[in-house]
């Protein structure tokens, strides 16, 4: 019997120990540590917390695409770490050129996963915003950002977004309803991550109705 003990304290051990090559790290795993490490910069207040947090999460996401090229979160998160470092000091013209120039990683995401919210979330937002000349496209962005509204009826960050196109087009009701939406989601799930922006956005766009309106008066939600 004691030959199966030891084998049995032999696959134990090679279970606890890092790096033997039994106790593998997973693309899955590494990918959720990425995107958790771009969510934590995001939220990190001073430049380089911020910025160490996506260069962390750049290295996960790379180790997790070397293990697995198919897993199409592992592509999200390395696009997520790379165009966070990008806009680390603001939406400006540099940064709007840089993320073009990393794409790839957001379009091979929706090439394995076409489906994948935060991905069509994420590149409608920017065919929506960028320039004709750098990329955008807002009829193909909206198409995107209502499809992840489809795929997820808890889609918080694609209707801000399309909240905001239908206000720039005139359509000040519908961007409300849309906002309102986004709203009632983040407090129903305690996303505290999202409740602010959400609250803001909402009253901006019954501002600009407001506005649109000719009144000082609050608008109500329809």
């Amino acid at each position: 019997m004691r030959p199966v003990v030891t084998v049995l304290m032999l696959v134990s051990l090679l279970w606890a120990t890092p790096g033997t090559g039994v106790a593998r790290e997973t693309a899955k795993s590494l990918s959720r540590q990425a995107l958790k490490e771009c969510d934590l910069g995001r939220q990190a207040g001073a430049r380089d917390a911020r910025l160490a947090h996506f260069q962390k999460g750049q290295v996960l996401a790379e180790r997790a695409v070397a293990l697995d090229d198919r897993h199409a979160d592992a592509h999200f998160a390395l696009f997520c770490s790379k165009g966070e470092q990008l806009r680390i000091d603001g939406e400006n013209l540099s940064a709007a050129w840089g993320l073009r120039k990393i794409m790839e990683p957001l379009d091979r995401t929706l090439e394995l996963n076409p489906n994948h919210v935060d991905a069509l979330t994420t590149k409608g937002t920017l065919l929506v915003r960028l320039p004709t000349l750098m990329g955008g496209d807002p009829e193909k962005g909206e198409e995107l950002l209502k499809q992840a509204i489809r795929n997820d009826r808890k889609a918080i960050s694609a209707r801000l977004t399309l909240a905001r196109v239908y206000a720039e087009r005139g359509d000040h009701d519908a961007s409300i309803k849309l906002a309102g939406q986004a709203v009632k989601i983040a407090k129903a799930d305690r996303r505290k991550e999202w409740i602010p922006e959400a609250q803001a956005t909402l009253a901006e766009l019954r501002q600009a109705r407001n506005n649109h309106n000719g009144n000082g008066h609050n608008g109500h939600e329809r």
